[in-house]
């Protein structure tokens, strides 16, 4: 079902209180503890993948490769569902080329390192308040998923602070508290590591959300999805230059997290993957409701149009605890290697 799995160096399971008991006498209890492992682990990924519900999975924009009038046009507002928020127009524009042949890229954060996908939906922009009304569409997409490389102290901060819309930069040039974006602006391609590269989609030259459903579901290690806007055919009237202009973009999938997690290994991309038999979605909404996680709820607050995203970014931090607390309660999460016979 899913060729990427083959990237899946070691199966680790937690919280399994059903396991029978292992024959330590055996000389290869070792392995058959393994294949048993690895055996329910993957039998209970299909079965998610083959019934988990189709929903947006995009928690928040990383980067354009160019914005043409920042902070007006930037990649944010493909969050935001149609091409107006308001009387206000809504949509990232690139900057404009004389050659109708260079690409731009938009990358996109999922709300878990750990994904399904099936199907990539793009809508165009009809710029509105232009003479004739132009759709600034691309002639073809193209989508890769992928992980960004191990982020270090400085880059966490500063994507935090990206987050809160806040400067890290404290020189007189630019003050405390100013906004900033850095990275909705440019596309460090050398920040991510792509694992999987679709086709190339045609793009119709229509003012509507365009699906663009994947030959086979691809599961997505890291959390980060690109959409490679190939080809320019819109030349804007007023300064003879070629643009692409996107309103809306979607990730339709499933979310695999709390589940599955994976641990990724550095530098050979080898990935662990985490199995939590016991995490179950109803589970989740009856534990979401204990006291402990009550002072952590005003956490979860944004502005008006930031709140919802920041939100489901910090969903894999809850289930988290819910885990640890899981684990903690549960003696059969204590796993130990047998002893060598």
């Amino acid at each position: 079902m899913f060729p990427q799995l083959s990237a899946v160096d070691s199966v680790v399971e937690r919280g399994n209180r059903r396991r029978n008991p292992i024959d330590v006498g055996s000389c290869n209890s070792a392995e058959w503890e393994s294949l048993e492992r690895e055996h329910r682990a993957f039998a209970f990924l299909a079965r998610q993948c083959k019934t988990l519900p189709a929903t947006s999975c995009i928690a928040d924009a990383v980067c354009a490769s160019s914005t043409d009038n920042y902070p007006f046009e930037s990649i944010v507002n493909t969050l935001e569902r149609g091409d107006r928020v308001g009387p206000r127009a809504s949509y990232w524009s690139s900057k404009g080329q004389k050659d109708h042949t260079v690409p731009e890229t938009l990358v996109y954060k999922l709300d878990a390192d750990f994904c399904l996908i099936t199907e990539i939906n793009v809508q165009p922009f009809q710029a509105f308040f232009q003479t004739g009304d132009p759709i600034y569409a691309a002639k073809s997409v193209r989508f890769r998923v992928g992980r960004p490389k191990s982020p270090s102290p400085v880059d966490i901060s500063h994507q935090e602070a990206i987050q809160r819309n806040i400067s890290t930069d404290t020189s007189e040039e630019f003050p405390m508290a100013q906004p900033v974006d850095i990275l909705h602006q440019e596309a460090p391609e050398d920040r991510f590591i792509w694992t999987w590269t679709s086709q190339e989609f045609p793009m119709a030259q229509e003012n509507r959300l365009q699906k663009f459903k994947l030959p086979k579901p691809i599961l997505c290690f890291g959390g980060i999805v690109q959409i490679e806007l190939l080809g320019r055919v819109q030349r804007q009237e007023m300064d003879g230059l070629f643009y692409i202009c996107v309103s809306h973009v979607e990730v339709i999938g499933g979310r695999l997290f709390p589940g599955f997690d994976i641990e990724i290994l550095e530098p050979s991309g080898k990935i662990v993957l985490k199995y939590f038999p016991n995490l179950s979605p109803i589970r989740i909404r009856h534990r979401r409701a204990q006291p402990f996680l009550i002072p952590r709820l005003p956490l979860l607050g944004g502005g008006l149009m930031q709140g919802p995203r920041r939100a489901f970014g910090r969903m894999p931090h809850i289930f988290r605890l819910i885990r640890q607390q899981d684990e903690s309660d549960d003696p059969g999460s204590q796993q130990h290697e047998p002893e060598p016979t």
